[in-house]
């Protein structure tokens, strides 16, 4: 069975404080995945306090890009310094983590086609290693590079290389109506639109709502949970917001 996990930003950074690790979150987070007994694992990780404030800074999001060479270099930047931070906290744990980087393989030629192979992902879990993904900037036509969040990354790798289950860990317990409590199961994006609002925090990727409509476009089901869920979701259950 294979399984694609993304450890959501707000989780494993201080999104108040630029390019500041939780790692107090992350060690739990790697402590769960080490723990788990799944086959074949794919990892993707956001950016928090790591990437968005340098995406913000250069004027840079998902549908807004920059030319500017240095601009792309500090938040690509950011982003691989965190993706070191999880691989070296998973390969404490004896996970066999290794770092893949969208910036090398993937592009857009407009915001609706993107390229990302998945080869080294499938290779790599065929070899019985842990491929760690991450949000990051990428190539895009007339554009410079914009942003692929962690959010798309992991329903364009779980579509690709047929995952059997997903799932998002944020730092809420699902996706919470306008009361906060958790909803059990999203069919559509217009059932939940006018409670999902923005993050806190400095967030070039859309938020909750990005993640919403990121998972209503897999084929199959995702959960959405906290980091007291990532557990139960490892083991096969479905924690927090089934969406689908």
């Amino acid at each position: 069975m294979t399984t694609v996990v993304k450890l959501g930003g707000s989780v494993i950074t201080d999104k108040e404080r630029d390019e500041t690790l939780d790692g107090r979150a992350l060690d739990r987070a790697a402590d769960h995945i080490a723990d788990a007994s799944t086959d074949d694992l794919v990892v993707v990780h956001g950016g928090g306090s790591f990437g968005h404030p340098h995406a913000d800074e250069h004027g840079v999001s998902t549908t807004d890009g920059t030319q500017d060479a240095d601009g792309a270099l500090a938040i690509h930047g950011a982003m691989t310094t965190l993706n070191r931070f999880v691989v070296e906290r998973l390969r404490e744990r004896d996970v066999p983590a290794l770092p893949v980087h969208p910036l090398s393989a993937a592009a857009r030629a407009d915001a609706a086609r993107l390229s990302l192979p998945t080869d080294q992902v499938s290779t790599m879990l065929g070899e019985g290693f842990v491929p760690v993904l991450h949000g990051d900037v990428v190539a895009h036509e007339g554009k410079g590079v914009t942003v692929l969040s962690g959010d798309e990354i992991v329903t364009h790798v779980g579509k690709a290389i047929g995952a059997d289950r997903i799932g998002v860990c944020s730092t809420v317990p699902g996706v919470l109506d306008a009361d906060g409590d958790v909803i059990p199961r999203i069919d559509a994006f217009g059932d939940v639109a006018d409670a999902l609002g923005g993050s806190d925090a400095t967030d070039v990727s859309g938020g909750m709502a990005g993640k919403v409509r990121e998972l209503l476009a897999l084929d199959r089901p995702a959960s959405v949970f906290d980091l007291d869920g990532l557990d139960a979701f490892l083991a096969g259950e479905r924690p927090g917001t089934t969406i689908e």
